[in-house]
Formats: structure tokens, C-alpha cells, sequence
């Protein structure tokens, strides 16, 4: 009996062990693969505040910046956490899948869009931070298309609380306005944050933020109202399992808010947290908390709320608001290839002059 332990013991030590080294393994698999580079060995417009050291070399080949998803550097952590949600995401998805109908029932229509704006905004996260360093131009383009999954996701937030967490008064004032309105907001927060980082080049780092946030946060605002109302109802509903998980994905998106709009820890701890420890990271973390509770409220609300808003929402709801959601996406698209044009413009002209 000891002797089977200890090989078992031993099996899982050899399992680690062959973990930690596979950095290790695939340098060696790949010597080709160049180190990563301090911050004044690239361009400013790749620097991040506080960040000195783990940058990867400009225009290498795209096998490079594929492999460096096993590689040690400074956007390791923002990878892998998203695409880890990915997973995370992908699993709740068949969990659920299992016990509704997304397609025969058009009430599990708006559970469906925000699933899927979940998926497609963490896919979209790793992709830039993946493929965004290989050159200025790939930087633009790849986070051009982070902000359509966030503008989607964004939507995918607002039919989901007008849908099922809104209750009877609010939506007896609002409900010919509030998703038309919505869907205006996600396109705008696309837009700001393109032309935020449009910015970069000619406007100081406060413009590019504003840009970002001002639109984001308006959208945030009129997108969660539905849940606000029902915060303030919460006593005469305090049995409701979903408002728990609804507190708990506004208390994770206003921390992770604060982590993307404030560097706190590379600020105080400058140089050491290259790796690991950036706020960004955190502010990854945080999100996919808050999207993973915000599923789980409204998955509730779609199966403890059936009576409200079947009466609230008409045969054809579910099916505008797909079709609101297409038009996002359509939207979105069509900013993000004005803005490139603008962009390689700018770059191409940057390039004649020097």
C-alpha cells in the first residue's frame, strides 16, 4: 500500500515538474524564439506606464506571437485569464444548454445573446493581447476589434436586465426606449474607445481615457438600471436567489472599473510587476467574476421570472432584440474599418516623413 502511494506521489511530483518546465521545454523546442526586450528598447507607443521589462520584439513572424502564449512576458496574465474565461464560459454554456431550449423558446433568446457576446468579448481580449505586439498596425487593428466585443458584450448586458430583471413600472416607461437607446450607447462606446486610442499619437493619456470611459460608463449606467431598481426593492423581495448574484456582478464590475482606470500597483510598486500583478490583469479577473454572476442572476430571473415577463414582452420582443443585436455588430464592424482606414493613413504618412 505505501509503495502504491508513493509511486502515485511520485507520478504527480514528474506531472509538475514537467509543467514548471515546459517554458523551458518549448525555448529549447524553439531557439529561434527571441527574448523580450526592456522598454526603451521599443517604441513609446508599446510602453506601458510603470511596466519596464518583458516586451516582445516587433515584426517577427506570426509563429512567434502564437508561441508566445507559452513564453514569460508582460502580457502573459492578460492572455491567459481571458481565454481561461473562455473555457470557463464555454463549459456554463453547455451546463446550460442542457436545460434550455435556445432555440425553440424565444424568451431564452436574450440569455442566448449575452452568452455568446461573453464568448466572443473574451476571444476577442486574448486575440489582442496575443497578436496586438507585432507591430503598431496589428496593435491598432486587434484592439479595434477588443472594443467591438466590448461594445457587444455591452448590449448583451442591457437586453438581458431589460428582459428578464426589469420590473412592471419601470418597464411601463421605458419600454420603447430603453433598448433602442442601449443599442446607441454600445455603438458609441465602440467608437469612443477607437478614437481614444486613435488619440494616442497626437493627444495626451487623460484624452485617450476619457474617450474610453465617458461612453463606457453611460452605457454601464442606462444598461444596469433595471438591476438598480431592483436593488431598491430588494426588501419586499428578500427571498429572490438572483438579486444576490446580481449584487455581486455590479460589486465586481465597480472594482474592476477602478483596476482598469487606475495603475495602483505598478504605480506603487514600479518594475516588479512586469510579470505578474498589473492592474489590467486584475481588472481581467474581476470581469470575467462579474460575468459569470451577471449569467448566473439572469438565468435565475429566466427561470424564476417566466410569468412577469412573459406578460411584459411581446411575441416579437426577443426576436427586434436579436435583430438590435445584429445591427451592433454590423455597426461596430463598419466603425472599426473607418477608424483603421484613419489609422493606416496616419501611419503611412508618419513613414513618408521620416
Amino acid at each position: 500500500m505505501a509503495t502504491t502511494v508513493m509511486d502515485r506521489i511520485g507520478r504527480v511530483f514528474i506531472s509538475l515538474q514537467q509543467i514548471r518546465d515546459f517554458p523551458q521545454m518549448l525555448n529549447e523546442a524553439a531557439p529561434s524564439m527571441p527574448g523580450t526586450l526592456r522598454d526603451t528598447e521599443v517604441p513609446p507607443y508599446f510602453r506601458e506606464r510603470f511596466v519596464s521589462t518583458g516586451y516582445r520584439p516587433l515584426n517577427q513572424n506570426w509563429r512567434y506571437y502564437f508561441l508566445s502564449l507559452f513564453q514569460r512576458h508582460n502580457e502573459t496574465i492578460n492572455v491567459w485569464t481571458h481565454l481561461l474565461a473562455f473555457l470557463v464560459l464555454l463549459i456554463k454554456f453547455r451546463q446550460l444548454a442542457e436545460t434550455v431550449d435556445f432555440v425553440g423558446d424565444p424568451h431564452s433568446w436574450p440569455l442566448l445573446i449575452l452568452i455568446l457576446s461573453s464568448l466572443i468579448y473574451t476571444v476577442f481580449s486574448t486575440v489582442a493581447h496575443l497578436l496586438g505586439g507585432k507591430s503598431e498596425l496589428c496593435n491598432y487593428s486587434f484592439f479595434f476589434l477588443d472594443y467591438v466585443g466590448v461594445a457587444q458584450y455591452q448590449y448583451g448586458s442591457a437586453v438581458v436586465h431589460f428582459y428578464y430583471a426589469v420590473e412592471e413600472g419601470v418597464h411601463r416607461h421605458v419600454h420603447g426606449l430603453f433598448m433602442p437607446l442601449a443599442t446607441f450607447l454600445s455603438c458609441l462606446s465602440c467608437l469612443g474607445c477607437t478614437y481614444g486610442k486613435y488619440c494616442n499619437h497626437k493627444q495626451p493619456m487623460w484624452v485617450r481615457k476619457v474617450c474610453q470611459v465617458v461612453p463606457s460608463a453611460l452605457s454601464y449606467m442606462w444598461d444596469t438600471s433595471p438591476v438598480a431598481y431592483r436593488f431598491m426593492t430588494w426588501s419586499q423581495n428578500s427571498n429572490d436567489p438572483a438579486v444576490f448574484y446580481h449584487f455581486g456582478q455590479v460589486a465586481f464590475f465597480l472594482s474592476c472599473s477602478f483596476f482598469f482606470t487606475c495603475p495602483v500597483l505598478e504605480r506603487c510598486l514600479p518594475g516588479r510587476c512586469d510579470f505578474v500583478g498589473q492592474s489590467h490583469q486584475i481588472f481581467h479577473v474581476l470581469l470575467s467574476c462579474c460575468t459569470l454572476c451577471q449569467i448566473h442572476a439572469s438565468y435565475l430571473d429566466y427561470v424564476g421570472r417566466r410569468e412577469l415577463y412573459s406578460r411584459l414582452h411581446g411575441s416579437d420582443d426577443a426576436g427586434f432584440f436579436v435583430g438590435l443585436y445584429v445591427l451592433v455588430l454590423v455597426v461596430c464592424t463598419l466603425i472599426v474599418f473607418f477608424m483603421r482606414r484613419k489609422v493606416k493613413k496616419l501611419l503611412d504618412c508618419t513613414a513618408k516623413s521620416k
